[in-house]
């Protein structure tokens, strides 16, 4: 397994944009297939991004499209979801997690590593 640290989160206004951060530990992560979730009050967690080792493909749940991107760099070991045009209803506790499999889900049980979380608020 990797460990997974985040950060990055904070507040913002609607409109703003911020980066986050997952660094990873472990001599596979360039293996991992990667992934952020997102978890609101009151609600489940939901996938929003993921990218694939290997070709480093990407996906991204509807309601991000177009605004998050998510990159990965096998060489410092860190995973970024870059988020653009904020809303207030993106406000959540965003998840880092590793696939030790290699292979994309949407679902949160495909991965078996995750970090502590960072908290996104936006503000209208």
């Amino acid at each position: 397994q990797v460990q997974l640290v985040e950060s990055g989160g904070g507040l913002v206004q609607a409109g703003g944009s911020l980066r986050l951060s997952c660094a990873a530990s472990g001599r596979t992560f360039s293996y991992y297939a990667m992934a952020w979730f997102r978890q609101a009050p009151g609600k489940e967690r939901e996938f929003v991004a993921g990218i694939s080792w290997g070709a480093g493909n990407t996906y991204y749940t509807d309601s991000v499209k177009g605004r998050f991107t998510i990159s990965k760099d096998n060489a410092t070991k860190t995973v970024y979801l870059q988020m653009t045009s904020l809303k207030p209803e993106d406000t959540a506790v965003y998840y880092c997690a590793a696939a030790a499999s290699g292979n994309y889900a949407r679902y949160s049980t495909g991965y078996n590593s995750w970090g502590q979380g960072t908290q996104v608020t936006v503000s209208s």
